[in-house]
């Protein structure tokens, strides 16, 4: 099994190690459960399993939102590790490719430069991480470490929002839903993905309507 495998076991020491003091939406467990759903994804998929192991554990080493937006952080702190545990060149720079393209922001430019099928396993397994009950566990985190407010009726969703929007946005945490959470159903790569999705999807769209019901007093 791929667990077995001495550089996943460094790896996992190593993420273990650099997010050890990370917000809790973005930690250790998160990548953890990433890394749990992409290896159930990747059995119904031919990929190379270690290419998605590996960026998995590594897909959230240096997320832009903790560095300023610097998207390069996560894909060079990354390449370092690898390059340090004497990795093939290739495999490297695959894991690097997955990490450095598969966030939801890349989403809103209008082409890519990269696609695979490991990382449309792990683009699947990441964005099963923020759907679902554990999905509004993490949205509303976030919103926390942001000291943001939980919903303003009066800020409606921005629908239309570029790229440089999306990272720069203050927006009440309900709004991420409309924004982000609500599309992820719909932008699954793989079959298990989607599968995965539909459950998780309908348990966030039930929360929605119970919130937004109390918070007009209605139940």
């Amino acid at each position: 099994m791929i667990t077995t495998n001495p550089l996943i076991a460094s790896t996992i020491a190593f993420v273990k190690q650099e997010l050890k003091t990370a917000e809790g939406g973005h930690d250790w467990f998160h990548t953890e459960r990433v890394y749990k759903n992409a290896l159930l994804i990747a059995t119904k998929e031919p990929v190379d399993q270690l290419i998605v192991g590996l960026a998995a554990l590594l897909h959230d080493i240096a997320d832009s939102k903790f560095y300023n937006g610097d998207e390069s952080v996560g894909p060079k702190k990354a390449r370092k590790f690898l390059l340090e545990n004497n990795v093939d060149s290739t495999v490297i720079e695959h894991v690097t490719q997955i990490i450095e393209h598969m966030s939801f922001k890349n989403s809103f430019d209008l082409e890519t430069s990269f696609s695979s099928k490991e990382m449309e396993v792990v683009q699947d397994a990441d964005r099963l991480d923020a759907i679902g009950a554990i999905g509004i566990a993490r949205c509303f985190n976030y919103g926390g470490f942001k000291n943001r407010p939980l919903y303003n009726p009066h800020i409606k969703p921005n629908l239309k929002m570029t790229k440089a929007e999306y990272k720069n946005s203050e927006a009440p945490t309900i709004n991420h839903f409309y924004e982000k959470l609500l599309l992820l159903k719909d932008q699954m790569n793989t079959k298990t993905g989607k599968r995965l999705a539909e459950e998780r999807h309908k348990y966030m769209e039930s929360f929605l309507n119970q919130f937004l019901a109390e918070w007009e007093g209605k139940k």
